[in-house]
């Protein structure tokens, strides 16, 4: 069975630059506690570092 990430918006996106605020979208994010599922791959995480300080990730099986 493959990883998966558990993301939660932690930190509101005002104040972030344009392309944090389009990869909070595109992740899937909406409201701050809200929460996504999103398979371990190489795209996900690239999107995951990039907003890194502005989400909690938890690691699931």
């Amino acid at each position: 069975m493959a990883k998966t990430f558990e993301v939660t918006l932690v930190r509101s996106k005002i104040g972030c630059t344009q392309t944090q605020r389009a990869t909070i979208e595109a992740i899937g994010l909406r409201k701050i506690r809200g929460s996504v599922i999103m398979a371990d791959n190489a795209a996900n995480r690239g999107q995951i570092t990039k907003i890194q300080h502005l989400v909690e990730v938890k690691v699931l099986r």
